[in-house]
């Protein structure tokens, strides 16, 4: 009887065999595995079905025991939220005695093509993506060279092949909301992320199951996305408090943007947290030294980053993790920007 085995990439598979599948040169199948453009969109598609079909991956090149480098790529430098990610991710590779290169890309959450190429010709040992995600072509370029990659907090959560640490960020939006709910506030806002950003939508999903377990219906005009910065803040902010229905709180998706609110409030006239209550999300360190101090979700940012860190080192040493999504616990931090509404709608 003839055994049946799955097909596996065969030992003898190398860029020389692609070439000569496809009828191309080896310099054309390096370049597409590097990521270059200079390569016709035809010739592309049958080199990259032709490394597909033979389930080709370049071999490890290094162990991350020691020396190397780790790529750390930001959606965009935002200063206290970026450090706490890069503190966390700063002590798993130093105390590894590992490199570490770091990189944003000017608020864009997917790379641009130009920029896989110049990851690819600095060769890390491996990616963390934070707030960003890949395309899956761009995943598999990564693959094929080997280099393993992990994302933190990330639409890329919803796809199982793409290791992931995030926070609950649903349960951080219905504490929210509960917290504002049982002080009695009924007209409550929420500003969050991008709309287009996994967490920004589960935060204002739990802010809005808050409001159905306490039999309230929410109004859709005190819904509002934007970016996490203070900007967003502010703009969205002076709109929500200009309306003559003006809403008694406001539930911010990130500390930063918060500030903002803050500062809204004043240009309007509003006492916080007597006129206005306000809620932040991150529990950033400058969180407890705005005036007042913040009322928050802490969000370990740290110890998410660092838990993704040590993910990625072990994917380089060729130890696959045992969930490929890891959710760690948010808390509701109770300071002096929430009170009891004093008029109520």
């Amino acid at each position: 009887m003839t055994e049946h085995r799955p097909l596996g990439p065969p030992a003898s598979t190398t860029i020389a065999t692609i070439a000569n599948d496809v009828g191309v040169s080896v310099a054309t199948v390096s370049k597409v595995l590097n990521g270059r453009g200079d390569v016709a969109p035809g010739t592309r598609a049958r080199v990259e079905a032709s490394l597909d079909r033979h389930q080709y991956q370049r071999r490890a090149r290094r162990h991350a025991t020691s020396g190397g480098r780790v790529g750390l790529v930001f959606h965009e430098f935002d200063t206290g939220w970026a450090m706490e990610i890069l503190r966390g991710v700063e002590a798993v590779t130093s105390a590894a005695g590992i490199g570490l290169s770091v990189a944003q890309l000017d608020g864009a959450h997917r790379p641009p093509a130009r920029w896989l190429e110049a990851l690819l010709a600095d060769r890390p040992l491996g990616v963390v993506f934070v707030l960003s995600h890949l395309a899956e072509a761009q995943q598999q370029h990564l693959r094929r060279q080997g280099i393993p990659f992990v994302v933190v907090d990330t639409d890329s959560a919803t796809s199982a092949s793409v290791p992931t640490v995030g926070s609950n960020n649903w349960n951080g939006g219905l504490l929210a909301a509960r917290h504002l709910l049982d002080l009695g506030h009924r007209r409550i806002a929420v500003i969050s992320g991008p709309p287009e950003v996994l967490c920004s939508r589960a935060r204002a999903a739990g802010f809005q199951s808050a409001h159905e377990e306490a039999g309230l219906v929410l109004d859709r005009e005190l819904i509002r996305y934007g970016s996490f910065s203070a900007g967003a803040g502010h703009a969205h902010g002076l709109q929500l408090l200009q309306r003559p229905d003006r809403p008694t709180a406001i539930f911010a998706g990130s500390d930063i943007q918060a500030m903002g609110v803050l500062r809204a409030a004043r240009q309007c006239g509003l006492r916080v947290p007597e006129d206005l209550s306000v809620i932040g999300y991150d529990n950033l360190p400058l969180s407890a030294w705005t005036d007042p101090a913040l009322t928050t979700i802490n969000q370990p940012l740290r110890d998410m980053a660092g838990i993704a860190t040590q993910m990625l080192l072990d994917l380089t040493r060729g130890n696959e993790p045992a969930t490929s999504r890891i959710d760690l616990v948010t808390e509701l931090v109770v300071r002096e920007s929430t009170a009891p509404p004093t008029h109520p709608h």
